[in-house]
């Protein structure tokens, strides 16, 4: 059995600036998604939205032993990791099949092992 992590990044921006319906196609394609993983003996684990990236906060060393503390991400850039799924699965190829499928119906996604 294997996990994996399937990063859903976004450009936030235009997300928010799209019409309900736009957000209402993705509900639905999310639904199906899950559909999808479920009828494949897939296990979710764990799936959520995140906050937007401007409510992060980001913390990296200071070089001097301690931490910089900064509100927002660590990078700025046109997309962001905007939620997640942890997924157990017995079936790797078929996995990557349904996640190359939910990215055919428009949806970006970024398949990760758990090491």
């Amino acid at each position: 059995m294997s996990r994996h992590l399937l990063l859903l990044p976004a450009p936030e921006a235009e997300w928010a600036q799209l019409p309900p319906e736009e957000h209402e196609k993705g509900m639905r394609s999310h639904e199906q998604f899950h559909a999808d993983l479920a009828s494949g003996g897939h296990t979710v684990l764990v799936t959520s939205p995140l906050r937007p990236s401007a409510e992060a906060t980001s913390m990296r060393p200071d070089g001097s032993g301690g931490a910089i503390v900064t509100d927002g991400p660590f990078t700025e850039s046109a997309e962001q990791v905007v939620g997640f799924y942890l997924v157990e699965t017995d079936d790797e190829a078929d996995l990557r099949r349904i996640c190359t499928e939910f990215a055919a119906r428009g949806e970006l996604i970024e398949f990760r092992d758990l090491v």
